[in-house]
């Protein structure tokens, strides 16, 4: 009696393979199975396991346990469809752990394991767990360390007083990030910040606002619904997340209305601008809710980023607090949320010390102390005009790394050693092309992202257009061509190669997944949903999320279009010399890419950007006319940057099992918001004295945004592309950027294809190599360096040997350290450097002396006697006429 009693306790964790079509087996098939692991079967199929099977599997004991209980109910032939989904989908996936694809492939391969399966017991046990991890949780480590695979469809999410809140910090970082964008530095509050200081705020509306109740629209609603949960708080950090981001098209008005560039007056209009920054925003809504099946609802779309905000959530929200064994030896009990304060807190007070008190800290480029002005030293170790190739130890800053958003415990290891491996190989690269003078660098400094003219002086774009901003020939022939930096000319071909190499590794690699994702487009539009691909498998995630209503693909078809004529309003409805074509062109141009780059940002983390190529495509299409090239360059980088951005947003509503809707409306809403303030704070901001004159401008509002945005509309949209980049361009050769993007990423998938065991060719990704040349101008290498030992520690160290400690600790360390400097760094901003309070010693000059401080080039021009480099090819000095 006390045995059955003691089977049936244990007798809890269910497995419930509902939508999984793996075909045959009598359990994982399409039909809903609902089975027990009774005790009996747990501690048989315990008996049949290794030692080893937490490490060959990379999962924790608690996963492991719970994966046990499902696995004892599967069926061997089950087990094997199912893996033969899996290898189709993550054969060549670089997140999914090497060592169970290993035994996957081991496990279909050995025929005899389905004709004698008593001798492959431990095998097809394996099998079985993994078999359990990715049909009731997820097969990655990270998404498991932070997501629960568990729902609660009754907890209140789209709330009054989410709602409130949402609305309150969207407004709040909408009207800041806005005001203080033509800042120099510029300041802003992310989303993480407003996801931490709204929980307090949700738990006092908890404790304090009486519990009244009301009905409207037939639904019944509560001004305090009970305790605050982990529903409406992400619901209100979405909210946040997308009002934060401001109009793309504030810089085409600031360009435009300002005198100093085309003054344009009619820009000031309300109007004009509300269209212009409603259409941009709200196109990318479109593209994100139609791509959803592509790049949002697929297991492998694991969207590191994501994982950072839902730690910071868990933190916050999650009652459990299993002790867990760590380095030292030791064991772990302080709970997540504890640890969280005790790393903002000091994040928070160390901050103050490279930012403000001791900015040697910071740029901390030691080996140019030694002699300031010696040439090569400076450019090997140098941090701020140099390469910084041969520092060890070039920062204590933490936000040094976070330079490009690539938190090296937020991103996979293998994207932060790509990315930095690509920039140090570039480095190299970048030297020769200075030291040899190719293309007059050795004129210019090394490393910056400004363009010159041929006296060695920052280009003076308004000497070659005339009063409408238009191309004027006379005026750019008597005045200069364009010419880049050695680090910043090879950023274009960078560019060029990435563009490539992200279309052709997609399809390589992952044009299976993708061909998945337009069969179920295709039956969803056919409305035929009970049909399941072949070889398809959905995760528990996809299953949980079914029982909301989701939205149709209809209403961000219908979002795109209102948004589209959004577009041509503004742009037809005033002087602007601009086709109204340019929007659908851009358009095209985002939902080219909008796949492949989706693909790679949810697989890696890592965004292909598509700002240099829109300009590219935009300044041959529109010679001449820099303000139709910025429209064209608008619709089509902008729409395809948002629509990554709430894909974001959406991903992290399917982790936290938001309904579709309320996520929807959310979105929307914050959007309008955000951009009625952003619009309304630009009216202001227009309008202030002397606003964006350089030294004279009150608050510092220089804008240093608007006329690096100025300077690359006159360069690809007046001067345009063809005399920088043409077949009698002096930068022609950067266009063998595009074969080679292809090249390399061909040779990496014949590589994998033939040593598909071998672990480091399979981490190996063409994309994020590439991405490491983009890095440069006006970074170096200083700024990546410090973030290859804290990837390797983080992910290849101790997630290998403590995994249970790294699932608990090591996103929330991410966010803790990220919500510490952000909040660190708004203190110090409104309080000493709005004052302008300075402390003057050498830990704060000294990082600034030297070649550092101005910088070096390894040749000269007689300024005074009017020499100039000309022509390009070959570098002569002669003097101007």
């Amino acid at each position: 009696m006390s045995g059955e009693k003691e089977k049936t306790e244990i007798s809890t964790i269910t497995a419930t393979s509902t939508g999984i079509s793996t075909g045959g087996g009598g359990v994982l098939t399409g039909v809903k199975v609902k089975r027990e692991g009774t005790l009996t079967e747990v501690q048989d199929f315990d008996d049949q396991l290794g030692n080893n099977v937490e490490h060959d599997l990379v999962v924790t004991e608690s996963d492991l346990l719970e994966a046990k209980a499902i696995a004892a109910t599967l069926t061997l032939e089950g087990t094997r469809n199912l893996m033969m989904s899996v290898l189709k989908v993550h054969e060549r996936d670089p997140n999914f752990p090497h060592s169970v694809l290993l035994r996957i492939q081991e496990f279909l391969d050995n025929e005899d394991v389905m004709d004698n399966p008593e001798k492959h017991e431990e095998l097809i046990s394996e099998m079985k767990i993994e078999a359990a991890l990715i049909t009731n949780n997820s097969p990655y480590s990270e998404v498991r360390a932070v997501v629960e695979n568990t729902d609660d469809p009754s907890t209140p999410c789209s709330t009054i007083r989410a709602w409130v809140i949402g609305l309150f910090f969207s407004i709040i970082l909408a009207f800041i990030n806005q005001l203080f964008s033509v800042r120099q530095p510029s300041i802003s509050i992310e989303a993480n910040v407003a996801q931490l200081l709204a929980y307090p705020i949700g738990k006092a509306w908890e404790k304090l606002v009486p519990n009244y109740e009301f009905t409207m629209f037939g639904t019944r609603h509560s001004l305090n619904p009970g305790p605050f949960n982990k529903k409406e708080h992400m619901l209100i950090a979405i909210m946040a997340n997308t009002a934060k981001s401001l109009p793309y098209t504030q810089y085409i008005v600031w360009t435009q209305v300002l005198p100093q560039f085309f003054n344009q007056q009619y820009a000031r209009n309300f109007g004009y601008q509300f269209l212009i920054g409603m259409s941009t925003n709200f196109i990318g809504y479109g593209l994100a809710g139609l791509t959803r099946r592509f790049i949002v609802y697929p297991a492998y779309c694991v969207w590191p980023a994501s994982l950072v905000t839902i730690a910071l959530n868990s933190a916050l929200h999650r009652d459990t607090n299993p002790a867990v064994p760590g380095p030292f030896k030791r064991i772990y009990a302080m709970s997540r949320y504890k640890f969280f304060l005790w790393a903002f807190g000091a994040m928070f007070i160390y901050f103050w010390l490279p930012n403000y008190l001791f900015q040697a800290m910071s740029f901390f480029s030691w080996m140019t102390w030694i002699a300031p002005n010696n040439l090569p030293l400076n450019i090997l170790t140098g941090f701020q005009n140099g390469l910084g190739l041969l520092n060890p130890f070039p920062t204590f800053d933490w936000n040094i790394m976070l330079y490009d958003a690539l938190d090296p415990l937020m991103v996979p290891a293998f994207s932060t050693l790509n990315r930095a491996f690509g920039m140090f190989l570039f480095g190299w690269v970048i030297l020769g092309i200075w030291w040899t003078n190719t293309w007059n660098t050795g004129y210019l400094p090394i490393n910056t992202n400004r363009v010159y003219d041929h006296f060695g002086k920052p280009y003076n774009v308004s000497r070659a257009i005339d009063d409408r901003g238009m191309y004027d020939h006379d005026k750019y022939m008597n005045y200069s061509a364009a010419y880049l930096g050695a680090a910043n000319a090879l950023v274009y071909g960078c560019f060029f190669a990435m563009y490539t190499a992200a279309v052709t590794h997609v399809f390589l690699f992952h044009r299976y997944e993708i061909m998945l994702g337009f069969r179920n487009f295709w039956n969803k539009i056919r409305r035929r949903k009970g049909e399941a691909n072949e070889a398809e498998y959905t995760d528990v995630h996809n299953r949980l999320m079914a029982v909301y209503p989701e939205v149709s693909e209809w209403w961000y078809l219908a979002t795109l279009v209102v948004a589209a004529a959004f577009g041509f309003a503004g742009v037809g409805g005033w002087p602007t010399y601009t086709t109204a074509a340019v929007v659908p062109y851009g358009l095209l141009l985002a939902i080219v890419f909008v796949i492949p780059v989706g693909v790679i940002k949810a697989m890696t983390g890592i965004e292909v950007t598509l700002n240099v190529l829109a300009e590219f495509i935009g300044g041959m299409w529109v010679e001449g006319n820099a303000l139709a090239m910025n429209f064209f360059k608008s619709f089509g980088y902008v729409t395809c940057a948002h629509a990554i951005q709430f894909a974001n947003d959406l991903k992290i509503a399917h982790y936290l099992k938001i309904p579709p809707r309320h996520t929807f409306a959310a979105q929307m809403i914050a959007t309008l918001v955000s951009t009625i303030v952003c619009t309304g704070v630009m009216q202001f901001q227009v309008n202030i004295e002397n606003v964006c004159q350089p030294k004279i401008a009150p608050m510092r509002f220089f804008c240093p945004g608007p006329t690096t945005f100025f300077t690359a509309a006159v360069l690809w949209g007046t001067i345009g592309p063809i005399k920088v980049f043409g077949h009698q361009g002096q930068y022609k050769e950067l266009l063998l950027g595009f074969p080679a993007g292809i090249l390399l990423t061909v040779i990496v998938y014949f590589l994998v294809k033939k040593f598909p065991k071998n672990r480091y060719i399979r981490q190996f990704h063409p994309v994020a190599f590439w991405y490491g040349g983009l890095n440069w101008a006006p970074y170096s290498f200083s700024y990546a360096m410090p973030s290859i030992p804290i990837a390797i520690l983080s992910w290849l160290w101790v997630k290998s040997r403590f995994l249970a400690f790294w699932s608990k600790y090591n996103f929330v360390l991410s966010a803790a350290f990220s919500a510490g400097i952000a909040i660190s760094g708004v203190l110090q901003f409104f309080t000493v450097s709005w004052t302008r309070t300075e402390v003057e010693w050498w830990g704060n000059t000294q990082p600034y002396t030297g070649c550092e401080g101005d910088a070096c080039t390894i040749m000269s021009l007689d300024q005074e006697a009017g020499e100039r480099f000309f022509p390009w090819w070959n570098g002569n000095i002669i003097p101007a006429p």
